[in-house]
């Protein structure tokens, strides 16, 4: 790789960590060709970028961040083969590799970063894949908003529906 395609492939880097939010650092070395496909098919479906990277690279554009990215405590993590799993939903990519794996024991991840937060080797899997997304925790909050107003409708209805009994049964008395 020439000097040039170097400082390209870092600016690439950089762009995707500029506009992914969350992205997966692993290790799918041991993965046959035929396994490795597949595994691209099932990220390319679930809308996730899968790149395989030089870990001297990533270094590079991790080095040229802002400092509140945090970039730097997934420095120790670039060791061995790497491949980054890009991705809009910060579960996503964690439910890839955890369906995957039912299958095979790699893709091993290394550290995932989420909005700042980092989470740091192969047993946190189980915790990203099981967090919500941005859409799903807004419908729970908008669930949470509705339920005390339809408990509220639903007493008014049923109260609506006792008044009529008496009135009616009054009605009938008085005739």
């Amino acid at each position: 790789m020439t000097r040039t395609e170097k400082a390209t492939a870092v600016e690439e880097l950089k762009q995707k960590f500029e506009e992914y939010s969350f992205f997966y650092l692993t290790d799918s070395s041991t993965l046959t060709v035929e396994q490795i496909n597949k595994l691209r098919r099932d990220c390319f479906d679930k809308d996730i970028e899968m790149k395989v990277v030089k870990n001297t690279l990533v270094a590079k554009a991790f080095a040229d961040a802002p400092e509140d990215k945090n970039y730097g405590k997934l420095l120790d993590s670039l060791k061995g083969p790497t491949s980054i799993m890009f991705s809009k939903a910060a579960n996503l990519p964690g439910k890839v590799i955890e369906e995957f794996r039912k299958t095979s024991d790699y893709p091993i991840l290394k550290a995932a970063y989420i909005d700042a937060d980092i989470f740091v080797g192969d047993e946190q899997v189980k915790a990203l894949a099981s967090l919500k997304s941005k859409e799903d925790l807004i419908g729970d909050v908008i669930m949470l908003l509705q339920s005390p107003m339809k408990n509220l409708l639903g007493s008014l209805q049923s109260g609506q529906n006792t008044l009529t009994g008496i009135l009616k049964t009054l009605e009938s008395k008085g005739e």
